[in-house]
């Protein structure tokens, strides 16, 4: 496992982010990824094509990127421990992987939700929630904008913080680059909209797959960091996740979704607009609806000491490594 890695990753992500100089100047990693596949979207996805080509090159598109990665990741690593040794080596790597995590600018996304609807009211709330949710944000109220703003920190908990770190540790910088690139094609055309039903078939089908770790991972840290805060509950967790979870339309977001409604007595998911389309999904949860600024605060507590925790587990596992 790449655990020294993953630990220098998580300590650089966490210190400084990806610098928004870096943003300004050359993008990010996930820019490039995302530039790669609108190129193929837009030159593989021809409206008057079957159903069943533009599904194959999708599974192309898919293949290139996951193929790409992977030769890339792997080319950088030897080329670091040829030339460079440890442990310059993982020093350097995990600067390359931190930019993959998304811990810090996820706290400060959602952290403007709650800063908008305090000094703003709803109009500032909205302004801020529509920078990380795809609902309309003139159909949210007060406790619209607050639980759409616990619910993206709940499941991208688990697939932008969760999920890259399991796959750093297990796949080194290849397994997160891999990763990241599934993770954008499936939020650019892993829909089931008229255009990318069949195009972005394989892009979901695989980041479903491979974001079930992670999702059930999530929870327990989302459980843990629960038992550790007075105004929490564990056991309301657990309990939220085994009822709950299956029910989401998703397989993998109702496990954080569910163990962070269940932690602070909450609901959150339910009947919502996308794109003025109302989408009935189930309730995560069973608590309160009726949510504002505070609970964004709570959910925002509760999610930070799930990341230290977190970390902690892989300093435990770097020590292990060591003795």
């Amino acid at each position: 496992m790449f655990v020294s890695l993953a630990f220098t990753a998580l300590l650089v992500e966490a210190a400084v982010g990806y610098p928004q100089v870096l943003v300004r100047r050359i993008g990010h990693p996930v820019m490039w990824v995302g530039a790669l596949i609108a190129w193929g979207d837009r030159r593989w996805n021809r409206a008057g094509d079957s159903f069943a080509a533009r599904r194959a090159r999708g599974v192309a598109l898919v293949g290139l990127l996951v193929a790409g990665m992977m030769a890339i990741g792997l080319a950088a690593t030897w080329v670091m421990q040829a030339f460079v040794g440890e442990p310059a080596a993982t020093i350097t790597l995990g600067l390359l992987a931190s930019s993959l995590l998304a811990q810090r600018s996820l706290d400060t996304h959602v952290a403007a939700v709650a800063e908008g609807l305090e000094r703003a009211g709803l109009d500032g709330g909205r302004q801020a929630v529509a920078m990380i949710v795809g609902r309309d944000p003139e159909r949210l109220d007060q406790a619209g904008v607050a639980r759409a703003a616990i619910e993206s920190l709940a499941e991208n908990f688990s697939d932008g913080v969760v999920a890259p770190l399991f796959w750093l540790v297990v796949g080194g910088l290849p397994g997160v680059m891999t990763y990241k690139a599934l993770n954008t094609a499936d939020s650019m055309i892993g829909h089931l909209s008229d255009r990318h039903r069949a195009f972005g078939w394989a892009a979901a089908r695989l980041d479903d797959l491979v974001n079930l770790p992670a999702s059930r991972l999530s929870a327990l840290w989302i459980a843990v960091a629960a038992a550790c805060v007075p105004a929490a509950s564990a056991s309301a967790a657990l309990q939220a996740v085994a009822r709950d979870a299956s029910k989401h339309r998703s397989p993998n977001a109702g496990w954080p979704e569910a163990a962070m409604a269940g932690a602070l007595g909450l609901r959150l998911a339910g009947p919502r607009v996308y794109h003025g389309h109302l989408v009935t999904d189930a309730w995560m949860g069973n608590g309160r609806a009726d949510l504002d600024a505070s609970d964004i605060r709570r959910a925002l507590r509760l999610y930070r000491l799930a990341c230290l925790i977190q970390a902690l587990v892989v300093a435990g596992l770097v020590l292990i490594r060591i003795v």
